[in-house]
C-alpha cells in the first residue's frame, strides 16, 4: 500500500513539474505615452489572467512577466483604460510594447465644502462677521490729502519736478546756444546785489 502511494505521489509530482516546465514565460517591457508623445507616469499595468501587475515609473516605463494569451489592462486617472492581449502563439522570450493612452474626461459630483460644521454656525458667523469694506476704507485713508502731502514731503522728487527741471535745462541751453554761458563775475548788477547782501547778512562768508 505504501509502495503504491509513493508511486502515485512520484507520478503526480512529475506531472506537475512537466506542466510547470511547459508554461512559457515572456518578459514584457514597454512605455506608456499619449498620442502627443508625452510620457504617462505611474500607469497601472494589470494582468487580468494571472491577477498580477505593476506600476509604471515616473517616466512611463514598466516591466512585467506574462504568458501567451494573457490579457493586460492599462489604466491611469484621466485616461481611458486600454487592453492588450498577448498572442498565444508568441515564440519570443521578451518583447517591448509602446502603449498609447487616450485622454478621458472625468466628471465627479460636486462636493460643497464649508468651513463651518453646521448651518447655525454659518448663520452666526455671517451676521457677526467683519465688513469686507474695512480694507477698502483703510486704503482710502491712505489716500487722503494729508497722507499724500506727508509722502510728498518725504520724496526727493517726483515726475512733475523732474520734467520741470529738464525743461529748464533745455531752455537754458537754447538761450545760450551758439555762445558761451553767461559769466556773472562780469555782471555789475550781480556784484551790486552781492555787496548789498553782505551788508544785510543775506550772504555769509566762512573762513
Amino acid at each position: 500500500m505504501r509502495v503504491l502511494l509513493f508511486i502515485l505521489l512520484l507520478l503526480g509530482g512529475k506531472s506537475i513539474a512537466q506542466e510547470q516546465d511547459s508554461v512559457k514565460y515572456i518578459q514584457m517591457t514597454g512605455i506608456a505615452i499619449t498620442d502627443s508623445m508625452y510620457r504617462v507616469p505611474y500607469v497601472k499595468v494589470h494582468d487580468l489572467t494571472t491577477n498580477r501587475g505593476v506600476y509604471a515609473d515616473y517616466f512611463g516605463y514598466f516591466a512585467l512577466v506574462v504568458h501567451p494569451g494573457d490579457t493586460i489592462q492599462f489604466s491611469s486617472t484621466g485616461f481611458k483604460k486600454k487592453t492588450y492581449v498577448v498572442s498565444d502563439t508568441m515564440s519570443l522570450e521578451e518583447f517591448t510594447l509602446v502603449q498609447v493612452m487616450q485622454y478621458d474626461t472625468i466628471t465627479f459630483d460636486p462636493v460643497p465644502v464649508y468651513p463651518w460644521p453646521s448651518k447655525e454656525q454659518f448663520a452666526e458667523y455671517f451676521v457677526n462677521m467683519d465688513s469686507p469694506f474695512d480694507q477698502i476704507k483703510l486704503a482710502q485713508q491712505r489716500l487722503t490729502p494729508q497722507e499724500l502731502a506727508f509722502v510728498g514731503v518725504m520724496m526727493t522728487g517726483d515726475a512733475q519736478s523732474a520734467y520741470s527741471n529738464s525743461q529748464q535745462q533745455f531752455m537754458q541751453q537754447q538761450y545760450n546756444r551758439g555762445q558761451g554761458p553767461a559769466n556773472n563775475l562780469l555782471n555789475p548788477a550781480a556784484w551790486a546785489d552781492f555787496m548789498q547782501g553782505l551788508g544785510t547778512g543775506r550772504y555769509q562768508i566762512s573762513q
